[in-house]
């Protein structure tokens, strides 16, 4: 990997080396290489069916790789099972709730089968949102679980949280608040989340790191405002100078096939080397491009 798709193993809270995953004949995973920095917030983004939660089950031990290995926090979870779920902090894209059971049930179940959770830690996120603890699990809305759910993962202090699409069935609302409790968390905790979602736009302003997967691979891997400032979309006849061609697809309306062009180091950064003017592209954009690239397509790291 390059020098900066991610951390060394030394300072990094999640590895992946060579992890491939097959169910039948779909290839989930294929050679995945994955280094995911300490403190980082990095979001796992990809359409459904690219391999996303694949991947985190296969860090939470829910699935065995049929190659290649994981480690989550320093510890393999095949080879030290419990150990790795003591790291980590896990959050599906449905909650986890039990209909009959109160707000306050469902901690003490946690507390019960976490040695190390902190029930009044996740007690006090909750009630910065008004989700009162003697609420039934069966009267909360979508985004009062999904916040029970991400302060049962917060209350077992992981250094690292894998959260697996929970924005994908919240309003916009919700989505909002749930972002804001998560960084609030990883801010004052220094925990590692990876975030995974189909749609960029909903993990962008919480993540300072961007992995794309697509078909099983990893086809890019690089800080959020580095995938923004080192691309741009024009139309096939207008490439900007020494760029390279990414992946080509519809532009907003459907009228024009865009292709997103990865810059050259020296365009992307000045000829002096210092920083370009700051000419961005979105990161729906790069998103799509890589995507577009189409199967057959490497990865990229950007260094």
């Amino acid at each position: 990997m390059g020098a900066d798709a991610g951390a060394s193993t030394a300072t990094a809270a999640l590895v992946a080396h060579g992890l491939s995953k097959r169910f039948r004949k779909k290839v989930a995973l294929d050679s995945v290489d994955l280094s995911v920095p300490a403190g980082s917030i990095t979001a796992l983004v990809g359409p459904n069916g690219a391999g996303k939660t694949t991947l985190i089950r296969v860090c939470m031990a829910f699935e065995r790789p049929n190659a290649g290995r994981v480690e989550v926090d320093g510890v393999d979870p095949w080879r030290h099972r419990s150990e790795a779920l003591r790291r980590v902090g896990y959050v599906p894209q449905t909650p986890a709730v039990y209909r009959g059971l109160s707000v306050e049930d469902h901690l003490a179940m946690a507390r019960s089968l976490h040695s190390g959770f902190d029930a009044d830690y996740a007690r006090r996120r909750l009630d910065q949102l008004g989700i009162p603890l003697d609420q039934r699990a069966d009267t909360l809305s979508g985004g009062q679980g999904a916040q029970l759910g991400l302060a049962i993962a917060l209350g077992t202090r992981a250094n690292v949280l894998l959260l697996d699409e929970p924005l994908a069935n919240l309003d916009p609302l919700a989505r909002r608040e749930f972002i804001q409790v998560l960084l609030d968390a990883v801010r004052s905790e220094g925990s590692t989340a990876l975030l995974s979602s189909h749609i960029v736009t909903d993990v962008e302003d919480a993540c300072d790191r961007l992995v794309i997967l697509g078909g099983g691979k990893i086809r890019l891997d690089c800080p959020l405002e580095q995938a923004r400032r080192t691309h741009r979309l024009t139309d096939a006849d207008s490439p900007p100078p020494g760029a390279t061609a990414v992946g080509s697809f519809l532009g907003k309306g459907g009228q024009k096939v865009m292709t997103l062009w990865r810059l050259a180091a020296a365009a992307a950064d000045g000829a002096d080397g210092q920083s370009a003017a700051p000419e961005t592209t979105s990161l729906e954009d790069v998103v799509l491009g890589y995507l577009a690239a189409g199967r057959g397509t490497a990865g990229l790291q950007l260094n």
